[in-house]
Protein backbone atom coordinates (compact mmCIF):
# COMPACT_ATOMS: atom_id res chain seq x y z
CA UNK A 1 0.00 0.00 0.00
CA UNK A 2 1.25 3.20 -0.98
CA UNK A 3 2.55 5.66 2.08
CA UNK A 4 2.91 9.36 2.28
CA UNK A 5 6.43 9.39 4.53
CA UNK A 6 8.05 12.59 5.65
CA UNK A 7 11.77 12.41 5.54
CA UNK A 8 14.27 14.85 7.69
CA UNK A 9 17.86 14.49 6.53
CA UNK A 10 16.45 13.83 3.42
CA UNK A 11 19.53 15.00 1.65
CA UNK A 12 22.10 12.94 3.77
CA UNK A 13 24.08 10.33 3.06
CA UNK A 14 21.34 8.11 4.38
CA UNK A 15 18.60 10.08 3.51
CA UNK A 16 18.52 9.98 0.05
CA UNK A 17 19.23 6.40 -0.25
CA UNK A 18 15.97 5.81 2.08
CA UNK A 19 14.49 8.18 -0.86
CA UNK A 20 14.97 6.31 -3.72
CA UNK A 21 13.99 3.24 -2.29
CA UNK A 22 10.58 4.75 -1.20
CA UNK A 23 10.19 6.60 -4.20
CA UNK A 24 11.15 2.65 -6.03
CA UNK A 25 7.94 0.96 -4.01
CA UNK A 26 5.43 3.90 -5.32
CA UNK A 27 5.34 5.87 -2.02
CA UNK A 28 5.01 9.67 -1.63
CA UNK A 29 8.09 11.46 -0.22
CA UNK A 30 8.03 15.31 1.50
CA UNK A 31 11.94 15.76 2.72
CA UNK A 32 13.04 18.71 5.07
CA UNK A 33 15.82 20.22 4.15
CA UNK A 34 17.95 23.27 4.74
CA UNK A 35 19.26 23.91 1.45
CA UNK A 36 17.00 24.08 -1.95
CA UNK A 37 17.29 21.49 -4.69
CA UNK A 38 19.01 19.18 -2.14
CA UNK A 39 16.67 16.65 -1.67
CA UNK A 40 16.48 14.46 -4.83
CA UNK A 41 14.51 14.12 -7.68
CA UNK A 42 10.91 12.80 -7.48
CA UNK A 43 11.01 14.02 -3.67
CA UNK A 44 9.32 17.00 -2.31
CA UNK A 45 10.85 19.48 -0.45
CA UNK A 46 9.69 21.15 1.82
CA UNK A 47 12.66 24.33 2.88
CA UNK A 48 13.08 24.43 6.62
CA UNK A 49 14.61 28.13 8.01
CA UNK A 50 14.52 27.23 11.55
CA UNK A 51 17.47 26.00 13.02
CA UNK A 52 16.65 22.33 15.09
CA UNK A 53 12.90 22.49 13.73
CA UNK A 54 12.34 25.04 15.99
CA UNK A 55 9.37 26.43 13.90
CA UNK A 56 8.65 23.14 12.20
CA UNK A 57 4.55 23.05 13.87
CA UNK A 58 4.41 26.71 12.25
CA UNK A 59 5.87 25.64 9.21
CA UNK A 60 3.96 22.43 8.86
CA UNK A 61 2.32 23.42 4.88
CA UNK A 62 -1.13 22.96 5.45
CA UNK A 63 -1.70 20.03 2.68
CA UNK A 64 1.09 18.10 4.34
CA UNK A 65 0.05 14.55 5.79
CA UNK A 66 1.86 11.73 6.51
CA UNK A 67 1.31 7.91 7.51
CA UNK A 68 5.02 8.35 8.80
CA UNK A 69 7.89 9.99 9.76
CA UNK A 70 11.81 8.72 9.41
CA UNK A 71 13.97 11.07 11.73
CA UNK A 72 17.51 11.03 10.43
CA UNK A 73 18.68 14.62 11.46
CA UNK A 74 20.90 14.96 14.00
CA UNK A 75 23.62 16.57 15.49
CA UNK A 76 26.71 14.13 14.53
CA UNK A 77 30.38 14.07 15.65
CA UNK A 78 32.85 17.12 14.29
CA UNK A 79 36.26 16.79 14.51
CA UNK A 80 36.96 20.43 15.45
CA UNK A 81 34.25 20.74 18.18
CA UNK A 82 33.02 24.45 18.14
CA UNK A 83 30.56 24.71 20.69
CA UNK A 84 31.11 26.34 23.45
CA UNK A 85 28.82 23.59 25.09
CA UNK A 86 28.77 20.58 23.26
CA UNK A 87 26.46 18.65 26.07
CA UNK A 88 24.12 21.57 25.09
CA UNK A 89 24.29 21.84 21.51
CA UNK A 90 23.77 17.84 21.14
CA UNK A 91 20.88 18.00 23.01
CA UNK A 92 19.39 20.98 21.42
CA UNK A 93 19.16 18.84 18.17
CA UNK A 94 19.13 15.59 19.17
CA UNK A 95 16.49 15.67 22.00
CA UNK A 96 14.71 18.86 21.81
CA UNK A 97 14.58 19.04 18.05
CA UNK A 98 13.32 15.32 17.54
CA UNK A 99 10.31 16.17 19.92
CA UNK A 100 9.46 18.68 18.18
CA UNK A 101 9.04 17.30 15.03
CA UNK A 102 7.02 14.24 16.69
CA UNK A 103 4.66 16.31 18.32
CA UNK A 104 4.67 18.27 15.06
CA UNK A 105 4.32 14.95 12.88
CA UNK A 106 1.39 13.82 15.56
CA UNK A 107 -0.51 17.58 16.01
CA UNK A 108 -1.00 16.64 11.60
CA UNK A 109 -1.89 13.63 12.02
CA UNK A 110 1.06 11.14 11.56
CA UNK A 111 0.27 7.70 13.52
CA UNK A 112 4.28 6.71 13.16
CA UNK A 113 7.25 8.00 14.00
CA UNK A 114 11.20 6.16 13.28
CA UNK A 115 13.52 7.32 15.10
CA UNK A 116 17.31 6.50 13.70
CA UNK A 117 19.27 6.26 17.05
CA UNK A 118 22.66 4.99 17.02
CA UNK A 119 24.83 1.85 18.51
CA UNK A 120 26.43 4.65 20.26
CA UNK A 121 23.60 5.38 22.46
CA UNK A 122 23.89 1.77 24.19
CA UNK A 123 28.43 1.64 24.33
CA UNK A 124 31.37 1.83 22.14
CA UNK A 125 32.26 -1.29 22.52
CA UNK A 126 30.77 -5.11 23.24
CA UNK A 127 33.51 -6.37 25.75
CA UNK A 128 33.40 -10.17 23.86
CA UNK A 129 29.18 -10.23 23.69
CA UNK A 130 27.13 -8.77 21.09
CA UNK A 131 25.32 -5.49 22.19
CA UNK A 132 21.28 -6.12 22.17
CA UNK A 133 18.49 -4.27 22.69
CA UNK A 134 18.14 -5.36 26.11
CA UNK A 135 21.75 -4.22 26.97
CA UNK A 136 22.05 -1.74 29.32
CA UNK A 137 22.70 1.38 28.27
CA UNK A 138 26.54 3.16 29.25
CA UNK A 139 27.10 6.18 26.32
CA UNK A 140 30.32 7.52 26.89
CA UNK A 141 29.94 10.82 24.97
CA UNK A 142 27.92 14.19 23.88
CA UNK A 143 26.47 12.27 20.60
CA UNK A 144 25.29 9.11 22.56
CA UNK A 145 24.05 10.51 25.96
CA UNK A 146 21.77 12.97 23.50
CA UNK A 147 20.77 10.04 21.22
CA UNK A 148 19.74 7.99 24.61
CA UNK A 149 17.99 10.34 26.15
CA UNK A 150 16.00 11.41 22.60
CA UNK A 151 14.94 7.36 22.95
CA UNK A 152 13.54 8.06 25.86
CA UNK A 153 11.65 11.18 25.89
CA UNK A 154 10.40 9.82 22.27
CA UNK A 155 8.89 6.85 24.22
CA UNK A 156 7.32 8.89 26.91
CA UNK A 157 5.67 10.70 23.95
CA UNK A 158 4.74 8.41 22.40
CA UNK A 159 2.94 6.53 25.89
CA UNK A 160 1.24 9.86 26.17
CA UNK A 161 0.16 10.42 22.83
CA UNK A 162 -0.76 7.38 20.98
CA UNK A 163 2.15 8.00 18.69
CA UNK A 164 3.91 4.63 17.20
CA UNK A 165 7.58 4.77 18.32
CA UNK A 166 9.96 2.68 16.47
CA UNK A 167 13.88 2.83 17.47
CA UNK A 168 16.38 1.92 15.19
CA UNK A 169 20.45 1.94 16.18
CA UNK A 170 22.77 1.24 13.33
CA UNK A 171 26.08 0.92 13.96
CA UNK A 172 28.99 2.35 11.56
CA UNK A 173 27.01 3.28 8.06
CA UNK A 174 28.79 2.62 4.15
CA UNK A 175 28.14 2.81 1.03
CA UNK A 176 28.70 5.03 -2.42
CA UNK A 177 28.80 8.02 -0.85
CA UNK A 178 30.38 7.98 2.70
CA UNK A 179 32.85 10.28 4.24
CA UNK A 180 34.83 10.94 7.65
CA UNK A 181 36.88 8.02 8.43
CA UNK A 182 35.27 5.26 6.18
CA UNK A 183 36.34 7.43 3.16
CA UNK A 184 39.62 8.19 4.80
CA UNK A 185 40.52 4.21 4.90
CA UNK A 186 39.99 3.69 1.31
CA UNK A 187 41.40 6.25 0.30
CA UNK A 188 44.56 5.36 1.98
CA UNK A 189 44.30 1.89 0.34
CA UNK A 190 44.08 3.25 -3.33
CA UNK A 191 47.08 5.21 -2.78
CA UNK A 192 48.88 2.26 -1.23
CA UNK A 193 49.52 3.93 2.01
CA UNK A 194 51.06 1.23 4.49
CA UNK A 195 48.54 0.99 7.43
CA UNK A 196 49.12 -0.60 11.51
CA UNK A 197 46.44 -2.48 10.69
CA UNK A 198 47.68 -6.22 10.08
CA UNK A 199 47.10 -7.38 13.60
CA UNK A 200 43.50 -5.95 14.50
CA UNK A 201 41.49 -9.23 14.44
CA UNK A 202 39.05 -7.91 17.04
CA UNK A 203 35.26 -7.58 14.51
CA UNK A 204 32.81 -4.59 14.41
CA UNK A 205 29.38 -4.90 12.80
CA UNK A 206 28.80 -2.36 9.90
CA UNK A 207 25.62 -1.70 7.36
CA UNK A 208 25.13 -1.05 4.21
CA UNK A 209 23.50 2.23 3.26
CA UNK A 210 20.98 0.36 1.18
CA UNK A 211 20.27 -2.22 3.51
CA UNK A 212 19.54 0.57 6.17
CA UNK A 213 17.13 1.91 4.04
CA UNK A 214 15.57 -1.42 3.90
CA UNK A 215 14.82 -1.78 7.56
CA UNK A 216 13.83 1.83 7.72
CA UNK A 217 11.25 1.34 5.59
CA UNK A 218 9.84 -1.89 7.12
CA UNK A 219 9.96 -0.41 10.64
CA UNK A 220 8.03 2.84 8.97
CA UNK A 221 4.97 0.15 7.26
CA UNK A 222 5.31 -2.70 8.97
CA UNK A 223 2.48 -3.17 11.79
CA UNK A 224 4.88 -5.27 13.86
CA UNK A 225 7.78 -2.32 14.53
CA UNK A 226 5.09 -0.32 16.58
CA UNK A 227 6.83 0.40 20.11
CA UNK A 228 9.80 -1.22 19.17
CA UNK A 229 13.57 -1.05 19.24
CA UNK A 230 15.89 -2.62 16.24
CA UNK A 231 19.19 -3.13 16.34
CA UNK A 232 20.06 -3.14 12.06
CA UNK A 233 23.34 -4.72 10.80
CA UNK A 234 24.79 -6.52 7.71
CA UNK A 235 24.60 -9.59 9.66
CA UNK A 236 28.20 -10.29 9.68
CA UNK A 237 31.11 -8.88 11.45
CA UNK A 238 34.77 -8.17 10.01
CA UNK A 239 37.77 -7.44 11.77
CA UNK A 240 39.76 -3.98 10.58
CA UNK A 241 42.31 -6.25 8.97
CA UNK A 242 39.55 -8.09 7.06
CA UNK A 243 37.85 -5.02 6.06
CA UNK A 244 41.31 -3.53 4.81
CA UNK A 245 41.32 -6.51 2.60
CA UNK A 246 38.23 -6.96 1.31
CA UNK A 247 38.19 -2.96 0.17
CA UNK A 248 42.02 -3.57 -1.36
CA UNK A 249 40.53 -6.32 -3.22
CA UNK A 250 37.37 -4.61 -4.33
CA UNK A 251 39.68 -1.17 -5.01
CA UNK A 252 42.25 -2.75 -7.21
CA UNK A 253 44.84 -1.95 -4.52
CA UNK A 254 47.25 -3.90 -2.44
CA UNK A 255 46.29 -4.72 1.52
CA UNK A 256 49.89 -2.81 2.64
CA UNK A 257 48.97 -3.72 6.37
CA UNK A 258 51.83 -3.72 8.89
CA UNK A 259 51.11 -6.76 11.73
CA UNK A 260 51.41 -3.91 14.76
CA UNK A 261 50.05 -4.82 18.57
CA UNK A 262 47.15 -3.75 19.37
CA UNK A 263 49.12 -2.68 22.84
CA UNK A 264 51.39 -0.45 20.98
CA UNK A 265 48.66 1.03 18.75
CA UNK A 266 46.73 1.97 22.30
CA UNK A 267 49.96 3.24 24.03
CA UNK A 268 50.46 5.84 20.66
CA UNK A 269 46.99 7.03 20.96
CA UNK A 270 47.66 7.78 24.90
CA UNK A 271 50.66 9.48 24.34
CA UNK A 272 49.27 11.32 21.05
CA UNK A 273 45.93 12.53 23.03
CA UNK A 274 43.98 9.98 20.25
CA UNK A 275 43.30 7.27 22.60
CA UNK A 276 39.44 7.34 21.11
CA UNK A 277 40.47 7.24 17.56
CA UNK A 278 42.44 4.36 18.31
CA UNK A 279 39.77 2.38 20.39
CA UNK A 280 37.68 2.72 17.50
CA UNK A 281 39.95 0.66 15.45
CA UNK A 282 41.03 -2.32 17.72
CA UNK A 283 38.07 -2.25 20.01
CA UNK A 284 35.58 -4.81 19.62
CA UNK A 285 32.04 -3.75 18.54
CA UNK A 286 29.64 -6.68 17.86
CA UNK A 287 26.06 -5.87 17.05
CA UNK A 288 23.20 -8.78 17.62
CA UNK A 289 20.77 -7.64 14.75
CA UNK A 290 18.62 -10.69 15.22
CA UNK A 291 15.71 -9.13 17.04
CA UNK A 292 14.60 -7.28 13.59
CA UNK A 293 14.65 -10.59 11.97
CA UNK A 294 12.53 -12.22 14.16
CA UNK A 295 10.29 -9.82 14.75
CA UNK A 296 9.16 -8.45 11.73
CA UNK A 297 10.85 -10.97 9.26
CA UNK A 298 13.09 -8.99 7.61
CA UNK A 299 16.53 -10.05 6.16
CA UNK A 300 19.78 -7.68 4.64
CA UNK A 301 18.86 -7.72 0.79
CA UNK A 302 22.46 -7.39 0.82
CA UNK A 303 25.66 -9.00 2.07
CA UNK A 304 28.69 -7.10 3.59
CA UNK A 305 30.49 -8.86 0.35
CA UNK A 306 27.89 -6.78 -2.09
CA UNK A 307 28.00 -3.58 0.18
CA UNK A 308 31.87 -3.17 0.41
CA UNK A 309 31.70 -3.87 -3.26
CA UNK A 310 29.55 -1.21 -4.21
CA UNK A 311 31.12 1.22 -1.81
CA UNK A 312 34.81 0.40 -3.72
CA UNK A 313 32.98 0.99 -7.02
CA UNK A 314 31.85 4.26 -6.71
CA UNK A 315 35.41 5.27 -5.15
CA UNK A 316 37.11 3.91 -7.82
CA UNK A 317 34.58 5.55 -10.73
CA UNK A 318 34.29 8.73 -8.81
CA UNK A 319 38.06 9.23 -7.41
Amino acid sequence: MTQDVLLTGANGFVGRAVSRALLARGDRVTGIVRQPGSAGEGVRTWLSTGKDFVDVEQEWPADLRCDAVIHLAARVHTLKETAADPMAAYRETNVAGTLRVARAARAAGSRRFVFVSSIKAIAERSDGQPLTEHTPAGPSDPYGISKLEAERELCAYGAASGMEIVIVRPPLVYGPGVRANFFSLMNAIARGVPLPLGAIEAQRSLVYVETLADALIHCATDLRAAGQTFHVTDGQDLSVSELARTLARHLHAPARLVRVPPAMLRLAGRLTGRSAQVERLVGELRVDSGRIRSVLGWSAPYTAEQGLRETASWFRATH
